[in-house]
């Protein structure tokens, strides 16, 4: 794969730098976003020790879990909560100036890439399908799965998700796609030739993490046992990649939970824990990710090397950033962030919701059909 350095830079949307919402501000005064603890990646606000309770001059005191603050902070529910409805749109309205619609912005963003070869990936879960309380229950509208066939007509499509490839598959149900399902992990295309890529052998398959199933399973069997007794948790096998749900659980026993998880992780060096929307993800520490998967695919399809490429990458979670810095360092395509509260990105563009990206597709579909039309 040819490296970003040996690149060529084309018209890129590049976003400005952003304030960070408060929360976030103050996660980076603390001493920053990031850090990594006995090989657990803690991508949350380092809490400073607090006196709560009975812990006043001269009593103990105790530090609050800086993963309960990061569950807090990952959750656009808690958002709302701190914040007046008024005031959070002020935030967001800021933050918009940085990252407007995509929609409002629709041509700019067509006008960027005449001449280029769209190739378009997506995210599942809270962008073509909303975030639900029951993971098994994420089910697109009929509505949007038509909008994505119709994409797929016309460019080389993928789904890149967290969840598992089989059941992203299940969910979507259009073999023309290419599913990358764990983050990346774990990524497969059809076989059917298609005028739309580069690319002689239309056969993708690649899983960078298949030595690491044993452990994943024995994990998974540890957290299932562990965090059993906590009403409402739910651990998801991803195949390469774990995913444990907290949606459904009491906000009291969030750190309970968090560290029952964090125990199990500690004694596996290989893997590691991370934050995302009401979710704790688990994943080994190989240099895989979604950013890596989008080059991964841009390579298969034939248009690793081409100055004529552009990736459109949408999505709403954490993991995605991986992708939308790829294509700021490619200097190529466009990132859209689907979020209702103003988050760092990377991302250039924004959509509010799954209801917008359907939209956000739609245009393009007929954008294409139109300019298909005056050649």
């Amino acid at each position: 794969m040819v490296s970003v350095a040996e690149m060529r830079k084309q018209n890129v949307i590049v976003p400005e730098e952003l304030a960070l919402t408060r929360a976030m501000a103050a996660a980076a005064a603390s001493g920053g976003d990031s850090a990594f603890r006995g090989g657990i990646a803690v991508n949350c606000k380092i809490v400073s020790q607090l006196e709560i309770g009975n812990g006043g001059a001269g009593g103990g005191s105790a530090r609050i879990n800086p993963w309960v603050d990061s569950l807090h902070a990952s959750s656009p529910t808690h958002v709302k909560a701190a914040f007046s409805a008024a005031r959070e749109e002020e935030e967001y309205e800021k933050w918009a100036r940085q990252h407007p619609s995509a929609l409002v912005n629709f041509d700019d963003i067509v006008a960027t890439s005449k001449g280029k070869r769209i190739v378009m990936f997506l995210d599942y879960d809270g962008t073509l399908s909303p975030i639900v309380d029951d993971p098994d229950r994420a089910f697109m509208s009929d509505a949007m799965r038509e909008a994505v066939r119709d994409v797929a007509r016309h460019f080389p499509t993928a789904i890149v998700s967290g969840r598992c490839r089989d059941k992203v598959f299940n969910f979507v149900q259009l073999r023309e796609l290419y599913y990358a399902g764990s983050h990346g992990m774990d990524i497969k295309g059809p076989s059917k030739e298609t005028k739309r890529t580069n690319s002689k052998d239309k056969s993708v398959s690649f899983q960078p993490a298949s030595e690491h199933l044993p452990m994943i399973d024995e994990v998974y069997k540890t957290l299932v046992e562990k965090t059993n007794s906590i009403s409402g948790s739910r651990i998801e096998n991803n195949k390469f990649t774990l995913s444990v749900h907290f949606r459904c659980v009491d906000e009291k026993k969030w750190s309970s939970l968090t560290d029952q998880v964090r125990a199990v992780v500690k004694d596996y060096p290989q893997l590691t824990l991370t934050v995302g929307r009401k979710v704790l993800e688990i994943r080994p520490t190989i240099k895989w990710d979604k950013g890596k998967a989008l080059e991964f695919l841009l390579e298969s399809l034939g248009f690793a090397d081409c100055s004529n490429v552009f990736p459109v990458h949408i999505g709403d979670d954490n993991t995605d950033e991986d992708a939308f810095r790829v294509l700021h360092e490619r200097g190529q395509g466009v990132g859209i962030l689907v979020s209702q509260v103003a988050k760092k990105t990377k991302a250039s563009f924004s959509l509010r919701d799954p209801t917008e990206v359907k939209e956000f597709l739609r245009r393009l579909v007929e954008w294409k059909r139109r300019s298909s039309s005056k050649n």
